[in-house]
This record gives C-alpha cells, sequence and structure tokens, in this order.
C-alpha cells in the first residue's frame, strides 16, 4: 500500500494515477476530498497534523510519497504554515516510524535555498539553505524531521527539492494560481492588491487600459525575470524514479525541468497564441532570476525531463483556440 499525502492537488494526484496504474494500492491523505472512487483507491480526508488521521491514513502503509503541503507568502498565514509543514511532517514521520515503513519521499522546496538571492549559478545541493520565505523555512525543517528519523529510527527516507510546478494548460489560464499573475497584467494587479504591496500595483496600473495584457516583469535594472517552470508529467515521473532507485535512499535532490524559462523569449511565444500586446514593466527590486540544477537526479536515476517548457506552451495553446473556439 502507498501513501500519497496532498492526493487531490496536482502532483499528487497524478502520482495516484500513475501508481494506480500500475497496480498498486493507494491510500490519499489530504484535507479535501479527491472524488476519485476507482478500484484500489481509499482515502483519508483529514489535517496532517491531526495525530489519529495520521495514524488512520498510514496503517498498513509500506511506501510514503509526502507531497502535501500548505503554501502561502502572506503573513498572516504563518500559523496555518508552520502547524500543516511542520507539525504535520511530524506527525506523519511519527506514524511512519510506528508502521515501519520501507520508504519515505519527502517534496521539499527550492525556496530552501533561496532561489531568488542564490550565492551561485546554478544552484545546486550544495547551496547553502537560507530560506527568505515563511514557506520556505517550513520545507527547511521538515526535511531536518525527516533526517532527523532517518539518524535516530532509520527511516529510509529521500528529500526531493521541488522546481516550481505546474500543469501545461495552466500557462495561459489568467484565472490559474500561478500563471494568471505570472504572465497577465490584470492578474497581476490583483494578486498584488492582495499583498498590500501599494508601490507595485500603482506602477502596473500605469500599464493597464483596462484591456486583457500579458505583462513582460523585468527587475528593477530592466533583466527580464528567469525561473524554472515544470511540468507536473515530469515531477511524477521523478517520484516513481525516487522510488525505483535505491541510491536514492538517504539522499537530497533538486527536481524538476533542467533548463530555466526565459520570460523575454516566453513571453512573445505567449503573446502570439492569445493575441493580446505585451507590457513591459520593471519592477522594484533585484526580481526572480534563477537556475537550479538537476544534475545530481539525472546522474543518480537516469532522468530525463520529456515536458520542456516549449512543450508545456504547445498543449497550453490547444488549449487556449479550444476555449475560445467555443
Amino acid at each position: 500500500m502507498f501513501l500519497v499525502t496532498g492526493s487531490s492537488g496536482r502532483i499528487g494526484s497524478s502520482l495516484v494515477a500513475a501508481l494506480l496504474a500500475r497496480g498498486e494500492a493507494v491510500r490519499g491523505f489530504d484535507a479535501r476530498p479527491s472524488g476519485r472512487t476507482a478500484p484500489g483507491y481509499s482515502e483519508v480526508v483529514g489535517q496532517f497534523s491531526d495525530a489519529q488521521a495520521a495514524a488512520r491514513a498510514m496503517q498498513g502503509v509500506s511506501s510514503v510519497f509526502h507531497l502535501g503541503a500548505f503554501m502561502s507568502w502572506l503573513a498572516a498565514d504563518q500559523a496555518k504554515l508552520f502547524d500543516a509543514n511542520v507539525e504535520g511532517t511530524r506527525a506523519l514521520v511519527a506514524a511512519a516510524n510506528l508502521e515501519k515503513v520501507r520508504r519515505f519521499i519527502f517534496a521539499s522546496s527550492g525556496e530552501v535555498y533561496p532561489e531568488n538571492l542564490p550565492e551561485y549559478l546554478p544552484v545546486d545541493e550544495d547551496h547553502p539553505l537560507k530560506p527568505a520565505s515563511a514557506y520556505g523555512l517550513t520545507k527547511l525543517l521538515g526535511e531536518e524531521i525527516v533526517r532527523w528519523a532517518g539518524r535516530s529510527a532509520g527511516l529510509a527516507f529521500t528529500i526531493l527539492r521541488f522546481s516550481h510546478t505546474q500543469e501545461a494548460t495552466e500557462l495561459l489560464d489568467p484565472d490559474s494560481f500561478f500563471s494568471g499573475p505570472r504572465f497577465f497584467l490584470q492578474p497581476r494587479i490583483r494578486q498584488q492588491e492582495g499583498f498590500g504591496n501599494t508601490a507595485v500595483v500603482e506602477l502596473l496600473r500605469r500599464h493597464d487600459d483596462g484591456t486583457p495584457a500579458m505583462v513582460l516583469s523585468r527587475n528593477q535594472n530592466g533583466r527580464p525575470f528567469r525561473m524554472h517552470i515544470t511540468d507536473a508529467r515530469d515531477m511524477v515521473t521523478g517520484l516513481l524514479l525516487a522510488l525505483d532507485t535505491p541510491a536514492t535512499v538517504g539522499g537530497t535532490y533538486n527536481l524538476g525541468a533542467t533548463d530555466p524559462v526565459d520570460f523575454a523569449g516566453a513571453l512573445p511565444m505567449l503573446a502570439e497564441i492569445t493575441g493580446y500586446p505585451i507590457r513591459t514593466v520593471d519592477l522594484p527590486g533585484v526580481g526572480v532570476f534563477y537556475e537550479t540544477s538537476n544534475a545530481r537526479f539525472r546522474e543518480v536515476t537516469g532522468f530525463q525531463p520529456a515536458w520542456p517548457f516549449a512543450r508545456m506552451v504547445e498543449e497550453a495553446a490547444s488549449a487556449w483556440r479550444a476555449k475560445h473556439r467555443s
């Protein structure tokens, strides 16, 4: 029996489907029900920090994919972050030790480094760990809980520091949690209003004439943003390789796309599909600019991402055209 936490999420739901396709019995554990009724699947609905729910979820489990987490960058959500990501991981590890699970694969994040303020590029697993966000701090504390369980109880763990991940069809969805404000001007304005960044909102509004537009984000010196965007299917491939490769036990690896996405090249591709104009905005601060190396994971497992950004865009274009024909 496999346990997948975050089983209703973007990566978790796809991993559940992949495990079921392999003929495995799978239990999901999430705060919200998945609605899945496939043979071989069961689920526990609850909070990760609920010790009783964690114990029910872990019963009869041999291997765990702990993907679930609470994600927020709002100061008001810090208590929720620590409850779900730190206390939740502690409760799950304790339950896993009692059940004597064979494998525990933990989804961490590139925000443990931090990615946006790297000391060198590309960021590899030896980069100093200096999370700048509360979310990144909670993921680093989760890593330490898992490592401690490896030392103290012999838990066979693998830690995977996830790249930013999306489904391809989200790239051109203005309502997408990530790509909406990343690539579309008006959703970006609404996001920054929610963050209370009044100076940034005022700057963005200067470029808003009330019609849909794309936004090319650059930093205060005019350097376009650059980051990794990984397809959820490649993340599932990587998770299964981590499970199937004994050499990953006890290791920590970056998992994500091989090449970063340069916004200066990406925005014209997206604008050509939507027909929307591009508004170029120089935002305060150093901006987003990083490259993370997945070389160690590729060497150990043979991982080769099958969905580079250009291929994701092709699928996003098909979804956009189908939606706008109807």
